[in-house]
């Protein structure tokens, strides 16, 4: 089923909308507009995955086993002098 909406764009909308019209790249101003809607809420929905899987990270590292400031800064370093010996970097 289709809607009918009045919508409102900006004159660089309208004719970069109206290009991909003229070009042959899709059929009608609608057409336009529903494909940027759909990549739109893809985008949103991926977003919304993306930041649910940082919540569940988050939350499993809070439960973890926490180490101090000290061990993650000697750890840090560990893996900084073990990546320049694997490009064999000077330190």
């Amino acid at each position: 089923m289709s809607i009918k909406s009045s919508i409102s764009l900006t004159e660089q909308q309208d004719a970069f909308a109206r290009s991909l019209v003229e070009n042959g790249r899709y059929s009608s101003m609608s057409s336009v507009l529903q494909q940027g809607l759909e990549l739109l809420r893809q985008k949103t929905e991926a977003e919304t995955v993306e930041t649910e899987a940082l919540r569940e990270l988050v939350q499993r590292r809070l439960k973890g086993r926490m180490i101090s400031a000290t061990e993650m800064e000697n750890r840090v370093e560990d893996m900084i002098k073990r990546k320049r010996r694997a490009v064999r970097v000077d330190t």
